[in-house]
């Protein structure tokens, strides 16, 4: 009976959530971007069957125009499609480092705030020396380390991540985990790692879902930065900023090989930023009416 109280306390919740959330117009319109950033990549392939690699060197450096809406690039490839198809690698980029930065510094934020002491010292001052790290500089290291590769872009750009996803959870935890709910679950013998998967978590969502929706666009613009060094992902694959770095020689005298890439990027971050900031709102009980 409480376990179906406390389902139906969570889904109310969330309901509630989700009416402020669209009741906020901006929000809504980054979510738009988005949703309109994933059908792209999603339907790259029905939208530009020829590929993203397809060279015609008789159209090299043709305008935008009907045929090719965002114009050509030095090899006489179709921008546009490879625009599309670059919103699947950044993509994948984003979501998949995040979800491992999320999930590694969800455990070690959760672990520290529940064991405390001896723990919590050694855990913070190697997290404090972690983030004293610039993360670009970071991942440039691991890139240069383990090579350049779609993975290990995504390694890279997690690892840089971690300590701040770490002290969030940690930051949570600790306000939640000496509740009377939490004390009640101990009492009645329930195993450290129940109490933390089934109590403490649960509790602690919307600082991480908040945390992980703008760490997104920061690991699109990580990605981006480290493949216009020639650190991420290597040509022909069609990632954005690789697409700026090939593109950059040509910017004077055809400079819509590098602005519909860059606008892709723009366009991208707007819309998580926007659909982020929102939530944020959104799950802020302060905020209620």
């Amino acid at each position: 009976m409480k376990s179906e109280d406390a389902k139906k306390r969570s889904y109310s919740m969330w309901k509630d959530v989700w009416k402020r959330l669209k009741r906020n117009k901006t929000a809504m319109f980054g979510l738009f971007l988005l949703i309109l950033v994933i059908l792209g990549a999603i339907f790259a392939g029905v939208i530009a069957p020829e590929g993203y690699d397809a060279q015609n060197l008789r159209e090299r450096f043709m305008k935008p125009c009907a045929s090719h809406i965002f114009g050509t690039d030095q090899y006489g490839r179709d921008i546009f499609a490879r625009v599309l198809y670059g919103a699947r690698i950044s993509l994948r980029v984003g979501f998949s480092a995040v979800l491992l930065s999320v999930t590694v510094g969800t455990v070690i934020g959760a672990c520290d705030a529940y064991y405390g002491k001896y723990i919590d010292n050694i855990l913070m001052r190697f997290i404090d020396i972690w983030m004293s790290l610039p993360s670009i500089l970071l991942a440039i290291s691991v890139m240069a380390a383990l090579g350049s590769s779609i993975n290990n872009l995504v390694i890279a750009i997690a690892i840089s991540s971690i300590p701040g996803h770490a002290r969030i959870v940690r930051s949570a935890v600790l306000s939640v985990k000496n509740q009377e709910f939490i004390e009640a679950a101990i009492s009645n013998g329930a195993s450290d790692f129940r109490i933390i998967t089934r109590y403490i978590l649960p509790n602690c969502l919307a600082p991480i879902i908040v945390q992980a929706t703008m760490s997104v666009a920061k690991a699109i613009l990580s990605a981006s930065s480290l493949s216009f060094i020639g650190l991420g992902v290597q040509q022909p694959v069609p990632e954005w900023g690789a697409m700026l770095s090939a593109g950059r020689t040509y910017i004077r005298d055809y400079p819509w090989i590098i602005t519909f890439p860059g606008l892709a990027i723009m366009i991208t971050i707007y819309g998580i930023n926007l659909f982020g900031d929102g939530l944020r709102d959104a799950l802020d009980p302060r905020l209620k009416n």
